[in-house]
């Protein structure tokens, strides 16, 4: 397939710069794969569109505050976003580094008041960053760190997206990005969910420079995906067992975790329990075996991620959907508004 099949136009208007006021107060659009209609609604009422027996499935990972700004001796200005989930032995991190120039076998880089990091290996906006032994990078994080916020989000990071860029339900550190389509639940939403009788799990897919790297080939089938850290536990593998016994459906918060689920699943849908790296890159005509509905929001054109939304409910569809979206003017994007799809 050519990926020009998966654009749409957009205005730039429609890419939310920030949260919505609230949490959970976006809108949201329900998508119907049998009936091929699209009905429009709050977010808040998606208990509504779920029944008792069905199984939630969210990603727990939390994003690091990964964006780093140094000095390189000479007074320029670089900027780095680690990879947590690719922390290697030693102190040295993968990173997209930005702003380096040519670097010949390795440069320091003065990352805050004190703290400095050898960058090397640099390649493609890739590098590594050795930093000394005994220098906390977590630390260094937290204290030095910024937001990871996507570049179509024209500001730096605030004070309110270290809590609006962050789910309620983060629990494991290792993402530079957030898995969106969490970030509108609420606690209280979650707990109505749960007295509906329906039962969520939680999985880890810590996302990496994989999730949103753009697509350069002219082919889609071209495409190679980075790999991104996985866990999926006994107990989600036999949750979802049951849920099928029952007649319940899988709902995936997210295209992070419908991408786990895949990754770690059989031919005839079963989950294997496990940690490791996954590198799916589901696309139209990939049939997929776990999940039976899907909360995402809107993506960008001609990206991995419309193209997996593509393969579950149709490109056709989708785009029908995002032209609706458009006219409607939703909210577009990790801040945006969301779509469910059943």
């Amino acid at each position: 397939m050519k990926i020009e099949e998966f654009d749409y136009t957009l205005p730039k208007s429609l890419i939310a710069q920030y949260p919505s006021s609230q949490r959970g107060e976006s809108r949201l659009m329900v998508l119907s794969r049998s009936r091929g209609s699209i009905e429009h609604r709050r977010f808040e009422d998606i208990p509504d569109d779920l029944n008792s027996g069905d199984l939630l499935v969210m990603n727990n990972t939390r994003v690091l505050p990964a964006r780093l700004i140094g000095f390189k001796e000479t007074g320029g200005r670089v900027e780095a976003l680690l990879i947590p989930s690719w922390n290697g032995v030693k102190g040295q991190w993968d990173a997209l580094v930005r702003n380096v120039g040519k670097v010949k076998g390795g440069v320091q880089i003065r990352f805050g008041k004190e703290v400095y990091g050898k960058l090397s290996n640099v390649k493609g906006g890739r590098g590594k960053i050795t930093f000394p032994e005994g220098i906390r990078v977590e630390d260094l994080l937290q204290k030095e760190g910024h937001i990871p916020l996507p570049p179509y989000i024209k500001r730096e990071d605030e004070p309110l997206d270290w809590d609006r860029y962050q789910t309620v339900i983060a629990k494991e550190d290792g993402s530079i990005a957030a898995p969106t389509a969490g970030l509108h639940f609420t606690h209280s939403m979650i707990l109505a969910l749960r007295e509906k009788g329906i039962k969520i799990v939680f999985i880890t897919l810590h996302i990496g420079p994989g999730t949103f790297a753009s697509v350069k080939a002219k082919e889609v089938e071209e495409h190679k995906m980075d790999k991104e850290w996985v866990e999926i536990t006994e107990e989600v593998a036999e949750e979802i067992d049951r849920a099928r016994a029952r007649g319940g459906r899988i709902i995936a918060v997210g295209t992070t975790t419908t991408r786990a689920l895949e990754s770690f699943s059989d031919h005839k849908g079963r989950i294997k329990p496990g940690t490791g790296f996954a590198s799916l890159f589901i696309h139209p005509p990939y049939r997929l075996r776990v999940i039976d509905g899907l909360v995402t929001n809107f993506h960008l054109p001609k990206s991995t991620l419309i193209m997996l939304v593509s393969a579950f409910a149709g490109r056709k569809f989708i785009l029908r959907a995002y032209q609706e979206a458009v006219e409607r003017k939703y909210r577009f994007y990790s801040y945006g508004d969301a779509m469910l799809i059943l």
